[in-house]
């Protein structure tokens, strides 16, 4: 179950990271936003047995945005300062465009 738990959180803001030239990161988001993204892939590698239910830090980086693909990576920490899982995920990123229904 806690593998199943990071897994999922892991999917969560990867994306949002590699965004961050274009607006701010999911979390703190005001309004709707700017860039549609959507995950290509997500990879996981777990490196030693963990709980999911304690405190982690979720370290993220993105090397590289352009051309509207973005590679994200990230490493999940323990309290304790154990590298538990690494997470690498590329994200397709497009501008929303806005439909405006006044001159319909």
């Amino acid at each position: 179950m806690h593998v199943c738990a990071l897994t999922y959180g892991s999917d969560i803001t990867l994306a949002s990271t590699a965004a961050l030239d274009r607006q701010p990161h999911r979390s703190l988001q005001r309004g709707p936003s700017r860039v549609f993204m959507t995950s290509l892939d997500h990879a996981v590698w777990f490196h030693r047995p963990f709980r999911a239910d304690d405190w982690m830090l979720f370290a993220q980086q993105s090397p590289s945005a352009v051309d509207g693909r973005g590679l994200s990576m990230g490493n999940f920490w323990t309290r304790d300062g154990h590298l538990v899982a690494t997470v690498v995920q590329e994200s397709l990123m497009r501008p929303v465009r806005r439909i405006d229904h006044e001159n319909d």
